[in-house]
């Protein structure tokens, strides 16, 4: 009899965990934290201090609803960077986690930590991320492309299971004229959308191989000889080949054409070039040469990806990652409908019935006229930022929607279906690139979802 009652307490139990996995979760409050109010501060642990923490930390500390209680990193190095950053800042120095790689799980039970912000390499964003979940702390991680479909499954199961939100990190989404762009779409400037593309073309040869300091293009030595982002980014170049860094192209993208919010990705095809940029970079340079030891190393990044993407309401999407050769910085945005065209690399536009017939316009007037309510709004506290400007908006909403215990501009359905795009185009070239189809992370949501970013907030 007892045995019978263990086995129905084990089935009712199992029964409400699977249906906490599968519970909708497109709910404006998040649940399971404790309510702040608006105008009161949040206690913030830094997961990562490095670079791109140590940016994160500062505009924190230049505001006043934020206390850094607690910062977290296994290099002395910049955990001693981002202690003098706080100290000329007169805050107090927060409680320090260091020693182990998994000296964060600590920092995860401080009872005084409202939010995380997650910015390590890219390796650890998954696991630290469902572990800040479970930990019931307002989750915040930095951008990165996936390593599997499983993870990005993972990411959405937790979150469901623990109702803990998490914010995708993604910086562009809030560049001044992406948004500009963006009031444009939304007013129906560039008719129905046909066609996007966007990427992530960027020369990172200095910063895959590096062994001094900043300024970056500074060696050639990676991993443990190697500073900052050469110690593991170089890994992914030698032992993958995929479009390892989708975000910063598909982040603004994905709000132009309503991704998980009445559209959806179906099918994604992908296509690498021969891989030659990094060692022609290494013989090269003058601490290289053909004698180098890294000189021998074979690289499986090819120099050129392309990835097509295939949406549900028809439209086509192309990502560009391109990062091992000679070439200026641009994401390469392209934004085309039935009445005209945005190409931010010519900072040019076309609008039938406006532009002249068959010739391009200089972007930048309308971008003037355009500008985003949320630019207008906070410009000067913009000032100084990172990227422009930008990273002022991605913390600011950060932090607000942490005070608001909102449901973040980009979640977690957002983060899984962004990061997907990495592992399914490194199956789509190693399949010769046919066609991967899209997982739908949103179990069918997506139909019935509003796109609001950057319309009812606040802030």
């Amino acid at each position: 009899m007892e045995n019978n009652i263990n086995r129905r307490k084990f089935i009712q139990s199992s029964t409400l965990a699977g249906a906490a996995l599968i519970a909708p979760t497109h709910v404006t409050k998040a649940t399971g934290l404790i309510h702040k109010s608006p105008n009161s501060k949040i206690n913030i642990g830094f997961i990562g201090v490095g670079l791109r923490g140590q940016n994160h930390v500062d505009l924190c500390l230049k505001r006043e609803d934020c206390a850094i209680v607690a910062i977290c990193d296994i290099d002395n190095d910049m955990l001693d960077q981002t202690k003098k950053m706080i100290s000329k800042a007169g805050a107090s120095i927060p409680k320090i986690f260091t020693g182990n790689d998994r000296a964060y799980l600590e920092l995860l039970q401080q009872e005084n930590i409202d939010a995380v912000i997650i910015s390590t390499p890219w390796r650890w964003h998954t696991e630290m991320s469902v572990a800040a979940m479970q930990a019931g702390k307002y989750t915040g991680v930095e951008v990165c492309g996936g390593f599997s479909l499983d993870e990005c499954w993972e990411l959405v199961r937790t979150h469901e299971a623990t109702q803990t939100p998490l914010f995708f990190l993604e910086n562009v989404c809030y560049r001044r004229d992406v948004m500009a762009i963006l009031n444009m779409v939304r007013q129906d400037m560039f008719g129905e959308l046909i066609h996007l593309e966007g990427g992530y073309q960027h020369d990172l040869r200095g910063v895959k191989f590096n062994d001094g300091v900043t300024p970056y293009n500074s060696g050639v030595e990676y991993g443990d000889k190697g500073y900052s982002e050469a110690r593991w980014r170089t890994h992914h170049s030698i032992h993958r080949n995929g479009e390892l860094y989708p975000t910063h192209g598909i982040g603004p993208i994905a709000q132009y054409i309503n991704i998980n919010r009445g559209n959806r990705f179906l099918q994604l095809t992908s296509m690498a070039s021969k891989a030659r940029g990094l060692h022609n970079y290494i013989i090269n340079h003058p601490k290289g040469g053909a004698t180098h030891p890294n000189a021998t190393l074979k690289f499986n990044l090819g120099d050129k990806i392309t990835t097509m993407i295939q949406c549900s309401n028809g439209e086509t999407v192309v990502l560009h990652h391109d990062t091992s050769l000679p070439r200026p910085y641009s994401l390469g945005f392209r934004v085309q409908g039935t009445k005209g065209l945005w190409m931010a690399v010519n900072k040019s536009l076309h609008i039938e019935g406006i532009s002249p017939a068959h010739r391009w316009e200089d972007a930048q007037p309308y971008l003037d006229k355009y500008d985003h309510e949320l630019w207008k709004r906070h410009e000067q506290k913009a000032i100084g930022a990172g990227h422009g400007g930008m990273d002022f908006f991605l913390i600011n909403a950060f932090v607000e929607c942490v005070k608001r215990n909102e449901r973040p501009p980009f979640d977690v359905y957002d983060a899984a279906t962004w990061l997907a795009i990495t592992p399914l185009s490194e199956q789509s070239i190693a399949l010769g690139s046919q066609p991967v189809m899209f997982p739908d992370f949103t179990r069918g949501r997506w139909i019935n979802q509003k796109n609001t970013f950057a319309i009812n907030d606040l802030y």
